[in-house]
């Protein structure tokens, strides 16, 4: 039989293309194929709250991190550009703009901010350690702890360029907001392969939020009006329209994160009671930062022990400031405080909340006087609810 001899130059273009074409199909056949799930080198906390509830001082716990690049509420310029609109309307361009500052991209800002702007131009920019040491700024180091006054008497006139630039140095980005009232907006965020994002979700006893919402009466009236829709109208909530609103949305977020939660919930959302954090704030910090993967340094936790262990409740006009306090007597003030009608009328609006939250309800002005009486109950370890009780109501 004869033999048909080909030429190697014909064999090695034939296994040339054999092969390119092998290269090919698997690169199309790749492209179909689920990608692993690495996830992104950055870590992404969103403290999730509602005004006068703890969330300032929680969001220094994380800002004083040397790891950590935190903003304060960057949702704010949607609200103040966009006032006249809804909650509900803005939801979804505040998680856009939350989602660009997870990812360092401050082009977001160019919508609320167009003209020439410095880092001061940022709302409560001074609250950020990240935004008043290098790279932002010069004057601190980043295991530093800064104070907003001396962060903006040095830091106000760098430009904003620097917000991007010291984001992109961190591991952890955390941004604080009070404007978000259903935890289901936050999904494509949860669900973004581009984010490695946790919640914290804050919350506090209710009568103690109305408590510490009366001294900022006239700073709340903006907000007040785009939670109940009033077209761009101030609001004072003296029939607690609003309060009813954030202790809903409350519920809302810790059932949707409770009761039956998409896979993709699991293990990233945390539930923290101000009360239990002020009671023993190292343990619960330590557990906070488990959770969002950092350590507890031994100058946070002497820092945590001085800002917690001060004389007094602190002064009205500190209320939007993180100043050393009794942080116990604070998270008891309302018991003195409010009268007991006013306390009736936040347990009618309220009761839920205060129920599922794990709070006691009072029946008397004698109940709520006597600081006796225990009105935080126990909370169980290891799970996201609390130890069974018999509510009154």
């Amino acid at each position: 039989m004869a033999r048909i001899r080909i030429p190697s130059t014909i064999v090695i273009i034939f296994v040339t293309v054999q092969t390119g074409f092998l290269l090919f199909m698997y690169a199309r056949y790749s492209s179909f194929m689920p990608q692993s799930e690495e996830k992104p080198s950055q870590v992404h906390i969103l403290i999730l709250s509602s005004w006068r509830s703890g969330s300032s001082f929680v969001g220094q716990l994380f800002s004083q991190h040397p790891s950590v690049f935190y903003l304060m509420e960057p949702a704010w310029h949607v609200w103040v550009t966009m006032y006249q609109n809804s909650a509900k309307v803005l939801h979804m361009a505040v998680r856009d703009l939350v989602r660009s500052v997870f990812l360092c991209d401050m082009s977001v800002f160019d919508a609320y901010m167009p003209w020439k702007r410095n880092l001061s131009d940022l709302f409560q920019w001074a609250a950020s350690r990240a935004l008043c040491s290098a790279p932002a700024c010069d004057s601190f180091q980043r295991t530093d702890i800064t104070s907003e006054l001396a962060c903006k008497t040095l830091c106000g006139r760098y430009p904003f360029s620097k917000v991007e630039e010291a984001c992109k140095t961190y591991s952890h980005v955390v941004i604080k907001e009070v404007r978000f009232f259903d935890l289901k907006v936050l999904y494509p965020l949860l669900t973004d392969p581009s984010l490695n994002l946790k919640i914290i979700h804050l919350v506090r006893d209710p009568r103690a939020v109305v408590k510490s919402r009366e001294q900022s009466v006239k700073a709340l009236a903006r907000d007040n009006g785009i939670v109940l829709s009033t077209n761009g109208t101030k609001v004072e909530d003296s029939k607690y329209k609003v309060m009813q609103e954030v202790c809903r949305s409350h519920v809302q977020i810790y059932e949707t994160a409770t009761l039956k939660p998409p896979n993709f919930l699991k293990d990233r959302y945390l539930m923290v009671r101000f009360e239990d954090l002020v009671r023993d704030p190292l343990s619960e910090i330590s557990e906070m930062y488990k959770f969002a993967d950092l350590s507890f340094t031994p100058r946070l936790k002497s820092w945590v022990y001085n800002i917690t262990h001060g004389q007094g409740p602190g002064k009205k006009k500190e209320a939007f400031k993180i100043t050393s306090r009794d942080a116990v007597s604070v998270s008891q003030a309302w018991r003195n405080v409010l009268s007991f009608q006013k306390v009736k009328k936040i347990q009618e609006v309220c009761k839920g909340a205060i129920n599922i939250l794990g709070y006691q309800l009072v029946d008397s002005e004698k109940e709520q006087r006597d600081l006796t009486l225990d009105l935080v109950l126990p909370r169980r370890q290891n799970q996201f609810s609390w130890s069974s009780f018999n509510p009154k109501h």
